[in-house]
């Protein structure tokens, strides 16, 4: 575990990305309560050396992989992605739809009474 708490709500919210979802960096950072962070959490990311962090759920908000195409770490999230049910079509993945920045309703849908 990190001690820094800006870390600890950016990786609390790539592993509140449920199975076979995926979200942007930007949502990420939204649902982490730091708007305007994408790179912020794409750097921590690229430092990450936790295994069971679902770090390959995480995109380019126009669901491109960020990685080079061919790359081992390109060819490793693919992999996952696909392991999870997710379509990968030319390194990229249908995002779900803009919901006003609401990471929840955009993944799992509207609240339902």
């Amino acid at each position: 575990m990190s001690a820094d708490p800006i870390a600890e709500r950016i990786l609390a919210a790539i592993r509140a990305v449920p199975r076979g979802a995926v979200a942007g960096y930007g949502q990420i950072a939204r649902r982490a309560g730091l708007p305007g962070r994408a790179r912020l959490v794409a750097r921590l990311l690229s430092g990450n050396d936790d295994p069971a962090l679902p770090w390959h759920r995480i995109l380019r908000s126009d669901g491109r992989i960020a990685f080079p195409a061919g790359s081992r770490g390109f060819r490793e999230q693919v992999r996952r992605l696909r392991a999870e049910g997710v379509v990968v079509d030319k390194g990229r993945v249908r995002m779900p739809p803009a919901t006003d920045g609401d990471l929840d309703a955009a993944l799992w849908g509207p609240a339902r009474d």
